[in-house]
């Protein structure tokens, strides 16, 4: 069995409120002091999203969410973590793979994925609101078959 493999991408949101941008959610600090500090945050909007594009096709085994630490721990509620290779609608028609009911305040929350396949990773919230994550970390258990080399045969 392979150990699990975190992943990392181009990470992109549907507004950027201030300088909370997109990578924010990358950066490997999941608490700091002060309002937001180091998580993202769009502007409050219709649908807001955030987006890891994985730069390759993966499996993706889990994924990871760690909530704001000081304030409104409510705006992740209802959230969904999609997978998948497409950009229609953003990435946002992508497969569910899981749906957040409540991440509480400061907190970080495992999602399941088991061999859900795809190079983007969203978060969508449904609705009027904002969208903030103070870390995303996805995993990888396996890689995916790569067709191009299934047709070679390799002698020693």
């Amino acid at each position: 069995n392979l150990p699990s493999v975190k992943l990392s991408g181009r990470a992109v949101q549907s507004s950027v409120l201030e300088y909370y941008r997109a990578d924010r959610a990358m950066d490997g600090i999941k608490h700091a002091l002060g309002p937001a500090s180091f998580c993202t945050h769009t502007n409050s909007e219709t649908n807001p999203w955030w987006r890891l594009d994985l730069l390759d096709n993966y499996y993706t085994s889990t994924v990871i969410i760690t909530n704001r630490a000081d304030c409104c721990p409510e705006r992740l509620d209802g959230a969904e973590i999609r997978i998948g290779n497409s950009l229609e609608n953003n990435g946002n028609n992508n497969p569910i793979c899981a749906m957040i009911t409540s991440i509480p305040i400061g907190a970080s929350h495992s999602y399941s994925c088991p061999d859900m396949e795809g190079r983007y990773v969203n978060i969508i919230v449904p609705g009027d609101r904002y969208l903030t994550l103070c870390e995303v970390e996805v995993y990888r258990d396996k890689p995916c078959a790569n067709p191009l080399l299934s047709n070679f045969s390799f002698k020693l």
